[in-house]
């Protein structure tokens, strides 16, 4: 049984889910507005909850912005998006900020009781150990590598950099858009390496606080600061003698950054509230879908911390440019996705394929395997159809269908939402200056940066 907060405010749907999760043995809190969450989850803030299921758009706000207060406050618990918007990109965003999954509406119930029961079993895993290599062993099988390298040529390049750097001991950038897999490159490298024994500890500093980000990292004494009840040991006293993956670096804050910077250059940290210096030997591996260049040059990122987490940096590329190792994918997810739903998808129908070769796939790797998951589940026979693909996968198709120049609307969009981003660019992302550069007033232009998806 699992205790679960729903952010609904159609008070039908949220009945008929109520019931329905009942009948499978959840109990649901319920309530209509994100005001109203607010206060339940300020009341108990380490709360009963296991996990939050929040509807996209709801009277005071979006659910994306929501979950990102509270990922920043330090909130964790498991959470999806549900949204009746047939636009992937908003799941995206909401997965670059926090969100374990997200469901399409109409709901369909078997794939609500598939993501929810995902989220119940994840947990918060950051460390995973490997098992100790023979003694003298100095070869890792590949096939005991938990990814599919494809036959690309800008795959092959990409497991070159992997395995040419990963024997060594220098710190790594891997840069690339969100769900392009820069998780399973950190762990690739880890398990190819001499720490192959040692921990791997993953951290996402995108879901960090900045009060805790200090904490969550090298630790703190009993009584440092408000809520410190106990001694805590950080994540590089946990990574000691592995590696320490730090996701979306970028996040991190200016000061938190000259602690990082110390602590790659000595090899010694100190928790927070304490005087006693505490050795680590830590291999640093980071990733971002940002340009840190960019950031340094702005000022949002150290230029000093840039230039040392860079001794050697990888670029993972998106699922659009691995065109000839997309049947590869495919193929594997499907496996995947039968073995733990318990399904017998053996092919996929022409018209699936010919969609997802010509699909731009904005959510990547993760996005293919998703809807993949969704896709075999809900096929009943061994050819899966486009009848069971999500609805904005379709829509997507239809639009980039019609004829180039023939919709005035969208022409006129697309340069409106040109001419934002490069004011927002320009007044590095001040909302007040922006609005009054374009001549509206800022409610309009929170209107169509949401509109436009511009982040």
């Amino acid at each position: 049984m699992a205790h679960l907060l729903l952010v609904e405010d159609d008070t039908t749907f949220s009945k008929l889910l109520t019931n329905f999760l009942g009948k499978h043995g959840h109990q649901v809190k319920v309530c209509s507005n994100l005001k109203e969450a607010r206060e339940i989850l300020d009341k108990d803030p380490d709360g009963p909850f296991d996990v939050l299921m929040l509807d996209y758009r709801l009277p005071d706000g979006n659910s994306v912005d929501f979950l990102k207060t509270l990922r920043s406050e330090g909130n964790r618990t498991a959470a999806f998006i549900m949204t009746s918007f047939h636009d992937v990109r908003t799941a995206v965003t909401a997965m670059q900020i926090g969100a374990f999954d997200y469901i399409t509406k109409p709901v369909n119930p078997e794939e609500l009781l598939m993501v929810l029961r995902e989220a119940l079993n994840k947990g918060e895993v950051t460390s995973v150990k490997a098992a100790p290599k023979p003694r003298g062993s100095s070869k890792v099988d590949a096939q005991s590598l938990d990814y599919i390298e494809g036959k690309s040529k800008i795959s092959k390049q990409l497991y070159e950099y992997v395995r040419l750097v990963a024997p060594t001991d220098m710190s790594v950038i891997i840069q690339g858009e969100s769900g392009t897999g820069k998780e399973h490159v950190a762990k690739s490298i880890h398990k190819l390496s001499k720490r192959s024994s040692g921990p791997f500890v993953a951290i996402d500093c995108g879901s960090l606080s900045k009060e805790l980000a200090a904490s969550e990292l090298f630790g703190h004494k009993k009584g440092a600061f408000t809520g410190a009840l106990q001694d805590k040991i950080g994540q590089f006293e946990a990574a000691d003698g592995g590696t320490l993956f730090l996701d979306e670096i970028g996040n991190l804050g200016y000061d938190v950054q000259i602690k990082l910077l110390r602590a790659l250059q000595e090899r010694i940290i100190v928790p927070i509230g304490s005087t006693q210096q505490v050795r680590v030997d830590v291999r640093l591996i980071a990733a971002t879908n940002e340009d840190l260049i960019s950031s340094a040059a702005a000022g949002d990122f150290r230029d000093d911390l840039y230039h040392r987490l860079n001794e050697f940096k990888i670029e993972v590329p998106p699922l659009r440019k691995r065109g000839e190792d997309l049947g590869i994918f495919i193929q594997h997810f499907v496996d995947k996705a039968n073995s733990e739903l318990d399904r017998n998808v053996r092919e996929l129908s022409k018209d699936v394929m010919d969609i997802f070769m010509k699909y731009d796939w904005p959510g990547n790797l993760r996005e293919l395997n998703n809807v993949i998951k969704r896709l075999v589940l809900l096929s009943k026979e061994e050819v899966a159809t486009s009848a069971a693909l999500p609805a904005e996968m379709i829509t997507a198709m239809e639009d980039t269908q019609k004829p180039a120049g023939s919709d005035l609307k969208a022409l006129q969009e697309t340069h409106e939402k040109e001419m934002i981003e490069k004011v927002l660019q320009e007044v590095r992302y001040n909302k007040s200056k922006a609005a009054k550069l374009l001549n509206i007033d800022r409610k309009t232009l929170y209107y169509k940066i949401e509109k436009y998806h511009i982040e």
